[in-house]
C-alpha cells in the first residue's frame, strides 16, 4: 500500500493482511469489516446514507454529522463522546446507489497506527464495492439479454419477424438481416448449461441467437443464419463430453417453430452417433417421398378451415399447434410464452375448425405432416384450387414411400424379442403401454421396454411425442398396420 514502504513498526504485518482481502478467494465485505474490528479493538459498520446496515455490527453515531460525510461535504470525521471515540469515514460507491459510511468506534483514542488502518480499510471496501457492484450490474445485463434473446425466439415461433428484428435491433444490430436461418439444439447436464452457453456465444460471436430453453433444463437453442456457425457448433459438441447437438435443415425465419422441431429431432439420433452431433437433412423424409403436387393439395385442403382467421391469429394456432403435438402443453407454453390454458384452448380451436380428434394418434401423425408441409408452402408453387385432392391414403400409396416404411420397420425384426410386433400394439393402442401389455399379454414394463429398444435400432425417439414418433405411425400406416385416420380432408 501506498505510504508504508520502508515502514518496520507493524504496519506491513496488518497491511499484509488487509491485502489478502483482495484477492480473488478473500473478496468478502462482511470478513473485511470483521478484521477492521479485531485489528483496532473496536466496533465497526458499514451503513448506507440512509442508515441502512450493509456490514459490520451497528455503531450509535451523531447522525447529522454521519449525513455530511454520506453526503461528501466533508471527507471524513473524529469525535470523543462519551470516553468513546469514533472515526467516520466516507465510501465512495460507483454504482447508482449513493455512498456509505465507514465508522469506528473504540475506547482507546485513535493512535496514528489506528488512524492508518481505518484509512486503508477504507479504500478496500470502497474497491469490493465497486467490484460487488460491477458484477451485479454485469449480471443484470446478462440476464436482461438473456431475457431478451428469449423474446426474439418466441416471436420468432409464432411467425412475428418484424417484431423480432425490432427487439433484435437494440443489442445486436444486423442479427436478423437474413432471410433464412437454421436452428440448432444443444443438450448437457442442467449443471452445466450455463457454461455451454457460454461457449455457444464464444463460438458464434452476436452472429447467432443462443437461448436457454424455457422448456428443458438441459437444453440450448441457437438460430445461426451462417453456415461457418453451424460448423463451430458441431466442432464444439464434438470437443465437449456429455453434449449432444441436433440441427434442422435451413429454413425461412417465420418456420423458425418448423425448424426447432427438426432440430430436436436430429438430437434424438445425436445421442445414438459417434461425434454425438446430426443434422435433420441427413435422413429422408416420409414427405419428400410423397408426390409433391398431391402433398400440397391435401395440405391446402386439410388446412383450409384456418384460412378465413386474420393473419396473427392463423399464425399463432398453427405455430401453437406445430410444437404442440411435438411437445408437451407446459413445454410448448413455456417456448412461446404464454399459459398452458393458452395453448390447450388454441389446439382445440384447430381441433374444431379442422374436425379432427387429436387424441387419436394416427389423426396427430397426419395433421404433424400437414403443418410440416405447410410450412413449406410459401416457399413453393401453390397447388391447383381446381384439382380434387388426392385422399390420404392415396398419399401413402406410393411405392417410394412404402420402400422407406418398410426398410424402417424392417430393422425391428432382427430383434428375438418381436420388437416389432410391440411397437405395433403399442401405437395402435395411443402410446399407452398399459392397453397394449392387455393386448399381448405381457407386463406394461415389457412394453416400456421392447419401445425404448426399437428407439435406438430405427434412430428415432419414440417414448416422448414429436416427429419422430409420428414418422413410425406414417410407416406403420404405409404398410398397412395402421388403421387409416379418420380425416375429413382424406
Amino acid at each position: 500500500m501506498a505510504g508504508l514502504e520502508g515502514r518496520d513498526d507493524g504496519y506491513s504485518v496488518w497491511a499484509d493482511e488487509l491485502l489478502e482481502h483482495l484477492r480473488p478467494t478473500g473478496r468478502d465485505l462482511g470478513r473485511v469489516v470483521d478484521w477492521l474490528a479485531r485489528t483496532v479493538d473496536g466496533t465497526v459498520c458499514l451503513r448506507g446514507q440512509d442508515g441502512t446496515l450493509l456490514a459490520g455490527r451497528p455503531v450509535p453515531v451523531d447522525e447529522t454529522l454521519t449525513a455530511e460525510v454520506a453526503a461528501g461535504r466533508i471527507a471524513s470525521a473524529a469525535l470523543e463522546e462519551g470516553g468513546h471515540h469514533q472515526r467516520l469515514v466516507r465510501v465512495v460507491r460507483t454504482g447508482p446507489e449513493p455512498d456509505a459510511v465507514l465508522a469506528v468506534c473504540r475506547t482507546a483514542p485513535f493512535d496514528r497506527r489506528a488512524a492508518d488502518v481505518v484509512t486503508h480499510t477504507a479504500s478496500v471496501v470502497e474497491l469490493l464495492l465497486g467490484a460487488g457492484e460491477r458484477l451485479q450490474a454485469a449480471r443484470r445485463f446478462d440476464r436482461a439479454a438473456a431475457d431478451l434473446r428469449l423474446a426474439i425466439l418466441q416471436l420468432l415461433m409464432v411467425e412475428d419477424i418484424v417484431a423480432a428484428r425490432r427487439v433484435a435491433a437494440g443489442l445486436w444490430p444486423g442479427l436478423l438481416d437474413t432471410d433464412t436461418a437454421c436452428v440448432y439444439v444443444a443438450e448437457t447436464t442442467p449443471g452445466d448449461r450455463d457454461r455451454l452457453v457460454g461457449d455457444c456465444l464464444d463460438v458464434t460471436g452476436e452472429r447467432a441467437l443462443v437461448v436457454r430453453c424455457p422448456a428443458v433444463d438441459s437444453h440450448v437453442i441457437v438460430v445461426v443464419p451462417g453456415e461457418a456457425d453451424g460448423a463451430r457448433l458441431r466442432d464444439l459438441a464434438g470437443r465437449r463430453r456429455d453434449t449432444f447437438l441436433g440441427g434442422s435443415a435451413r429454413h425461412g425465419l417465420a418456420r423458425t417453430a418448423l425448424a426447432y422441431g427438426q432440430a430436436v429431432s436430429a438430437l434424438a439420433v445425436a445421442r445414438f452417433r459417434p461425434g454425438r452431433a446430426a443434422v435433420y437433412a441427413e435422413r429422408t423424409r416420409p414427405e419428400r417421398l410423397m408426390d409433391p403436387g398431391a402433398l400440397h393439395t391435401w395440405t391446402t385442403r386439410l388446412l383450409s378451415p384456418l384460412d378465413g382467421l386474420a393473419h396473427h391469429t392463423r399464425a399463432d394456432l398453427l405455430a401453437t399447434t406445430r410444437l404442440g403435438l411435438e411437445f408437451t402443453a407446459v413445454s410448448t407454453a413455456k417456448l412461446l410464452g404464454v399459459s398452458r390454458n393458452t395453448v390447450r384452448a388454441r389446439m382445440e380451436r384447430v381441433e374444431g375448425l379442422l374436425g379432427t380428434d387429436f387424441s387419436d394418434l394416427a389423426v396427430r401423425a397426419a395433421v404433424h405432416l400437414g403443418l410440416t408441409v405447410q410450412a413449406g408452402l410459401a416457399e413453393a408453387p401453390r397447388a391447383d384450387a381446381a384439382a380434387l385432392p388426392d385422399p390420404f391414403a392415396g398419399l401413402l400409396a406410393g411405392p417410394a414411400l412404402r420402400a422407406w416404411a418398410q426398410e424402417l420397420l424392417g430393422r425391428l425384426e432382427g430383434d428375438g424379442r418381436d420388437l416389432r410386433r410391440t411397437v405395433r400394439a403399442w401405437l395402435a393402442a395411443g402410446g399407452n403401454a398399459e392397453r397394449a401389455a392387455q393386448h399381448l399379454g405381457v407386463h406394461a414394463q415389457t412394453v416400456r421396454d421392447h419401445v425404448r429398444a426399437a428407439e435406438p435400432v430405427m434412430e428415432r425417439q419414440l417414448l416422448a411425442a414429436g416427429g419422430d414418433l409420428y414418422e413410425v405411425v406414417l410407416a406403420h400406416l404405409a404398410v398397412g398396420d395402421l388403421a387409416p385416420p379418420a380425416l375429413p380432408a382424406a
